[in-house]
C-alpha cells in the first residue's frame, strides 16, 4: 500500500461519505457532497485518493465501487498521530490539556469519571 498523505476539506469529505457507507460509487459521493462540484470532478477526486492511498476500487458491472483502504478507527490513529506531532510536538498531555481546555464547560462528572477510567486503564496496560 501507498504511503497515506494529508487530505484536503473536499477529500476529507468524500473519506467520511465513504466511511459512513462502507463503500460508495461516484453517483452515491455526489449525492452526498454539500455543494457537489461535477461528476467529472468527484472521480478526479476519487481516483486522487486512489493515489494517496486512502481508498481502492473493485469493479461492479460498469461501475467502479470504492472502498477506504483501512478501517475507520485505524485511519483516525494515523490522522490523530499526525495532529499529535505537527501541533504538539509528539505529546499525548499536550493534547489531552488543549481537548479539556476547549471542553470545559461541557463536561459532566461522568465524562471525568470516564477520562479518569480510560488514563488508569491506558496506565496499567502500559501505554
Amino acid at each position: 500500500m501507498k504511503e497515506q498523505k494529508n487530505l484536503s476539506r473536499r477529500e476529507r469529505q468524500i473519506m467520511d461519505i465513504i466511511y459512513e457507507l462502507n463503500e460508495a460509487t461516484a453517483a452515491q459521493v455526489l449525492d452526498r457532497l454539500p455543494n457537489p462540484p461535477g461528476y467529472s470532478a468527484v472521480r478526479a477526486l476519487l481516483r486522487v485518493l486512489e493515489e494517496k492511498g486512502h481508498l481502492e476500487h473493485k469493479q461492479d458491472g460498469p461501475r467502479y465501487v470504492f472502498l477506504p483502504t483501512l478501517p475507520r478507527e485505524e485511519a483516525r490513529r494515523n490522522a490523530l498521530k499526525h495532529l499529535m506531532e505537527t501541533f504538539f510536538d509528539g505529546s499525548t498531555e499536550k493534547v489531552v490539556a488543549a481537548l479539556l481546555n476547549i471542553s470545559e464547560e461541557e463536561l459532566a462528572e461522568d465524562d471525568y469519571k470516564r477520562l479518569s477510567a480510560l488514563i488508569e486503564n491506558a496506565r496499567k496496560e502500559g501505554r
